[in-house]
């Protein structure tokens, strides 16, 4: 169990060699943790108020946060240092997303604006406008050469980098857009709306390809397993927060406000695992990249490391 943020941890990430977790909460601060001792090895401080997003660089060696204060952070893991404090939104930051190569970042936030940060210099080469609403969640497609976007005025938009145009805006959703996922091959986004579905759409032509209904309430988180096959979500009818796939495919671990995390078998359906520890809702969840752990995070402010054979955390 890892302590010592002071409010609720509202994002949690694996560093690429699962060595380390990243979280952000609403005690304004980053922590990075180590992952095998438990002890957070270091404390971002700079935020000004509630840290909503946050995600590891390709490399390991760079965190990016987002946040209330309207600023997004680069930090340097090794010396715990701010390298860039990105500034330009108008509005809170909802969402932060590093490029495959990790010389951008993509942000979206409650201005209706997504941009494009080159990381070195901490300019931003493109700012993107054309949502009605604010931007809720934002990912690079695999080659990094397109963003989506998903907005609370029920569109889902993608984006090419370079020029900054929009080239698909996916219409369908009645309500509210909160998570965007590309498939690994770039082909297909999925979006997890407030209006109870996920929508599959083809990014050449725009086309909705599948509407998954089911849930009863709002989904929340969508995420798709590494071959591209299946899709996972999370919703509020039995308010499922946050949901990731193993990096095999073959489990889903999900985090809800039922305080715990399950881990299902992808291919029958079935819960193996439920592992229970944590004494408030459980807001975010992530693999370890070999898949042996979960990370989740909680509005009991702390965040475990949870072994997936055994169901313990660490």
């Amino acid at each position: 169990t890892l302590e010592g943020h002071g409010d609720s941890v509202w994002s949690v990430a694996f560093s690429p060699d699962g060595q380390r977790v990243v979280s952000g909460s609403l005690d304004k601060t980053v922590k990075i943790w180590d992952t095998v001792s438990g002890t957070y090895t270091q404390t971002l401080e700079g935020h000004g108020d509630w840290v909503q997003s946050v995600a590891f660089s390709p490399d390991g060696q760079r965190v990016a946060s987002g946040s209330l204060d309207m600023t997004i952070k680069i930090w340097d893991t090794a010396s715990g240092t701010c390298t860039q404090t990105l500034e330009g939104h108008g509005d809170s930051v909802q969402s932060v997303a590093f490029s495959p190569d990790g010389q951008r970042v993509a942000s979206g936030s409650v201005d209706k604006t997504i941009k494009i940060w080159d990381t070195a210099s901490g300019t931003c080469t493109q700012t993107l406008e054309g949502h009605g609403d604010w931007v809720q969640s934002v990912a690079f497609s695999p080659d990094g050469q397109r963003v989506a976007s998903g907005s609370h005025d029920m569109t889902v938009k993608i984006w090419d980098t370079a020029s900054g145009t929009c080239t698909q805006t996916l219409e369908g959703h009645g309500d509210s857009v909160w998570s965007v996922a590309f498939s690994p091959d770039g082909q297909r986004v999925a979006s997890g709306s407030l209006d109870m579905t996920i929508k599959i759409w083809d990014t050449a032509s725009g086309t909705c390809t599948q509407t998954l209904e089911g849930h009863g309430d709002w989904v929340q988180s969508v995420a798709f397993s590494p071959d591209g096959q299946r899709v996972a979500s999370g919703s509020h009818d039995k308010t499922v927060q946050s949901v990731a796939f193993s990096p095999d495919g073959q489990r889903m671990a999900s985090g809800s406000h039922d305080m715990t995390i399950k881990i299902w078998d992808t291919a029958s359906g079935t819960c193996t695992q439920t592992l229970e520890g944590h004494s408030d809702s459980v807001w975010s969840v992530a693999f370890s990249p070999d898949g042996q752990r979960v990370a989740s995070g909680s509005l009991d402010k702390t965040i475990k490391i949870w072994d997936t054979v055994s169901g313990t955390y660490i």
